[in-house]
Order: structure tokens, then sequence, then C-alpha cells
């Protein structure tokens, strides 16, 4: 169907892979945690357009480029993990900020505002700047593409909405459990602010990962 040459396999490979946690997902759910519904789509929005972006590298054959000049793929490995331990070591400095401040003298969310496109242009760094996403693409689409089939594109894009639509659910359902976690965040000050640092560790242990990643 389409060109798709194991549809049912694929849609499972698809559901785990979206399962696994990793920083997209992560950084949506701290959004809702802390901001709310709104900001946290204006992520997931992110997330979409930069996966978007990289299926569309992947299907013109573009993202092919890392695995033939490694060069490029470690200075974009690099860039990804130094702005994953960026944003992890702010949520730290932050929290760790907010956790001396005594409760009397500042909300429970003592975070500064930010512009409702701020989550979507962080979220869709963050997806850009993982050439291991990019080959991932690469190795999976490729595993169910008939060549024999006369429209590619056609397929290419059915495979990318299966991938959008299990990620809109799957980060839809992080959002409103996101948001069910606010209020307890709002009543516990001290809650909120170890789910920052521990968010923002994990951010930096996502930028070791990337860091020591292969293309192997």
């Amino acid at each position: 169907m389409f060109g798709i040459t194991d549809l049912t396999t694929y849609v499972l490979g698809t559901l785990f892979i979206v399962l696994l946690p990793g920083p997209n997902s992560i950084y949506v759910l701290s959004v809702a945690a802390r901001r709310g519904v709104r900001p946290a789509y204006a992520g997931a929005c992110g997330v979409f357009t930069g996966d978007a972006i990289l299926m569309l590298l992947s299907a013109t054959g573009v993202a092919a480029v890392l695995k033939t000049v490694p060069g490029l793929f470690f200075v974009l490995k690099y860039i990804g993990a130094a702005y994953l331990a960026w944003i992890g070591l702010n949520m730290l400095y932050s929290a760790w900020k907010n956790w001396r401040t005594p409760a009397a003298d500042k909300p429970a969310v003592a975070e500064p505002k930010l512009d409702a496109s701020h989550p979507f242009r962080r979220a869709l760094v963050i997806s850009l700047l993982n050439p291991k996403a990019i080959l991932f693409f690469v190795s999976f689409f490729i595993q169910f593409v008939d060549p024999t089939y006369p429209y590619p594109a056609l397929t290419f894009l059915m495979l990318g909405s299966i991938v959008q639509l299990c990620s809109f659910t799957y980060l839809s359902i992080i959002i409103f459990v996101g948001a069910r976690l606010a209020a307890s965040f709002r009543r516990h000050r001290k809650l909120a602010v170890s789910m920052a640092g521990g968010v923002g560790a994990m951010f930096i242990g996502f930028g070791a990962k990337l860091a020591t990643a292969s293309l192997n």
C-alpha cells in the first residue's frame, strides 16, 4: 500500500521509537508542567516542524551526506551536545536560585515569562541539532520503501505522516499529564524546583550521550 513494504512492522517500530524518552518529549513535558498547555503545544509544534525537516532531508537524500562526510557529522554532533548541555545548565542554575530564595519572597513558579514563540524555537533547535536523528530516519525509512513503486514521494509522505500522528498523540498525552502536575507544583514550591533541576540534569545527560555517539 502506497509503496510501504511492511506497514504493520513500521507502525510498531514507530510507536516503540516515539515512546523512548528523549530531549524533545522531556522538554515538552517540562514546558507543560511549568507554563501550561498552550506554550507546551507551541513546543510540540517545534518538534513536529523539526521532524518534518529531518524527514524531508532524508527523503531527498541530503541527510546521507552525513554518512559520506564524517567530519560534518561530528561538527553537528558537538554543536547539538553543547546546546543540550547549555539548556540543562541554565535549568539547574534557575532551580538553584529558586531553591535558595525563601518562599515568602518569591512565588512557587518563579521563571521569567517567555514569549509564546520561545518554546517553539527551542524545541525546533533541539530537533534539528541531532544528527543521529537524521541518520535514523535514513536507515529506518529506507527499510519500508518499495524501490519499484512509481511514486516514492507519496511513500515518504505516508511514512512521515504516520510518525507525526504517533508523535502528536504521544506529546498530547504528555502535555495534559504535565498540565495536571502544574497544580501540584504551584502548591509545593520545592517540588517544582526539584523537577526543574531534574530535567536540567537529564538534558546534560542527553548532551553527554550525543557527544559520545558515533556513526555506527
